[in-house]
């Protein structure tokens, strides 16, 4: 998957697009190119666009419709994600928001969904009062040169979230809506899933997610655990057995969370390296 980050003026240059983390599980860098760039090296592109935190069920349904039309028209994937997460900027209450997943934790996700390019948007104040309108134009018309774009049922875009898949129907190019995704007549959506992991309800959770949960960042040499992401969303203090995705080897371990939410990461099986480490729960 090529991973692209949009360079150039969104009102204030580079605000709240946080460092990148280098993992070395990902397997596509990170490069900053201009909307000009990006477009010249795509062909046919068919465009999704959205948060994709959690990279979900219902998010895979509509990165498998996603791909179906890019193959039906012989063109290429290409989703759109913002950095930061736009409800850090725009929520009355930015830090109360926990994320499901840290940037780098989201590329190695989608990567593994087979989606052929992740376009980068910096979120910053600036870039939130873009209308729907020019969004849809300036971006992902002109800017990425979309043939067709696919759309979940509920997605909005565009400042104060106006642009909805009606609007994106007049635009003149194909338009593909995804229907909402249940589990036992309950909606997925990440906001479902935080609250499954805020109950400590791993296994329920990673039916949702359609994969173990996971969880990288720094560990050092006293076994406290730092995650990439300062925002991650982690389950109530206690024990958890995780699965250490090391360098050299894998290996089972165990995630400690105690009342303070800091997080130690220890395994018997293997001693674990100082650095950078990538785990998910079992």
């Amino acid at each position: 998957m090529k991973v692209c980050r949009i360079s150039g003026p969104f009102g204030e240059e580079g605000a709240g697009a946080g460092s990148v983390f280098s993992a070395p599980e990902t397997k596509a860098a990170i490069r900053e190119s201009s909307l000009d760039d990006i477009r010249s090296r795509l062909n046919n592109p068919v465009v999704t666009v959205g948060s994709f935190d959690g990279v979900h069920r219902g998010h895979r349904k509509i990165l498998e419709r996603l791909k179906e039309v890019a193959a039906e028209l012989g063109g290429e994937s290409v989703a759109v994600t913002f950095d930061p997460h736009p409800r850090r900027l725009v929520d009355p209450e930015p830090g109360s928001l926990r994320l499901l997943n840290s940037l780098q934790e989201k590329i190695l996700l989608l990567d593994g969904v087979g989606i052929d390019n992740l376009v980068i948007i910096p979120f910053t104040p600036g870039f939130s009062q873009i209308p729907s309108d020019i969004f849809l134009k300036d971006y992902l018309l002109l800017g990425l040169g979309a043939k067709a774009l696919v759309m979940g049922y509920n997605h909005h875009f565009g400042h104060n979230r106006e642009g909805r898949f009606d609007s994106a129907t007049g635009a003149g190019i194909m338009v593909c809506e995804v229907p909402q995704f249940n589990v036992e007549n309950d909606k997925v959506s990440s906001t479902a899933i935080r609250q499954l992991i805020r109950e400590g309800k791993m296994s329920l959770a990673a039916y949702c997610l359609d994969a173990p949960y996971p969880l990288m960042g720094l560990l050092g040499p006293d076994g406290r655990f730092l995650p990439e992401e300062p925002l991650k969303q982690l389950p109530p203090p206690g024990n958890y057995p995780v699965k250490v995705h090391g360098a050299a080897c894998d290996c089972s371990g165990n995630l400690h969370i105690n009342a303070g939410q800091r997080v130690f990461l220890s395994s018997s099986e293997c001693p674990l390296a100082v650095g950078f480490q990538s785990v998910s729960f079992r």
